[in-house]
């Protein structure tokens, strides 16, 4: 990969290294190192990256919630670091096309999985501490989630956040996100109402409706669980 390709992105993380070479491994995936023996892969990088982004999500939050329990702030943590929130940051910084897969991994779209994503993503988070120390890491982590930490405005959370529920119970089951989409916005901008639908693996489950985007998600996923448990209990029942 040229050099000029990696510093477009170096500026899209808003980190610039020193090493390189160290990018350069944490974009390499292990597919793309089987068929080049001589190339390093990045697996020990994600392995060091995953300690530093947790560290890190735990002191902001830490910092920037001070009233919130332990038991809350673990879950704060739980929904910014997983693999839907860094795949979603990934394409944000069309990070798939600079990742070096092999062919096979190429063919079968490695480029969009969200697991290769977000494992590209904490392997460059393990580049950058090695490279310029966990200060520079820090930064980078705070300017890449702070935006995601005040949009989700935790404290406001239903009791039960019924997505995250149907994203664990999805990934266990059939490895395979949900889409939301909004199929409906009325009213005012004071006072809109939106209807969002929801599809899993392409197949149409259940709508919600809500005050807000987020509110009609909440109800569409716990619309789509109650249907999912009913089909699994109706499975194992026959």
């Amino acid at each position: 990969m040229k050099d000029k390709n990696l510093s477009k992105l170096q500026e899209k993380i808003g980190y610039r290294f020193n090493s390189i070479e160290l990018l350069r491994q944490a974009l390499t995936h292990r597919s793309f190192s089987a068929e080049n023996n001589q190339e390093k892969d990045n697996e020990r990088l994600e392995f060091l990256g995953d300690a530093v982004l947790e560290l890190t999500i735990s002191h902001i939050l830490y910092e920037k919630f001070p009233c919130l329990s332990e038991g809350e702030l673990t879950k704060m943590r739980a929904g910014l670091v997983n693999e839907l929130s860094l795949a979603e940051l990934s394409n944000k910084i069309t990070l798939g096309k600079y990742i070096r897969l092999g062919k096979g991994e190429e063919k079968s779209g490695g480029r969009k999985k969200s697991s290769i994503l977000s494992d590209t993503m904490e392997a460059i988070l393990g580049a950058i501490y090695l490279d310029g120390g966990f200060k520079r890491a820090f930064e980078v982590i705070e300017k890449l989630f702070l935006n995601k930490i005040e949009q989700e405005n935790f404290e406001q959370k239903p009791l039960k956040d019924y997505k995250s529920m149907l994203q664990e119970f999805t990934q266990a089951n059939s490895h395979v996100l949900p889409i939301y989409k909004v199929l409906e916005a009325k009213g005012p901008d004071h006072d809109k109402h939106f209807t969002v639908g929801l599809w899993l693996n392409e197949k149409f489950l259940a709508t919600g409706k809500g005050k807000s985007k987020k509110e009609a998600e909440q109800q569409a996923a716990k619309k789509a669980l109650e249907v999912l448990i009913k089909e699994e209990n109706g499975v194992k029942n026959d």
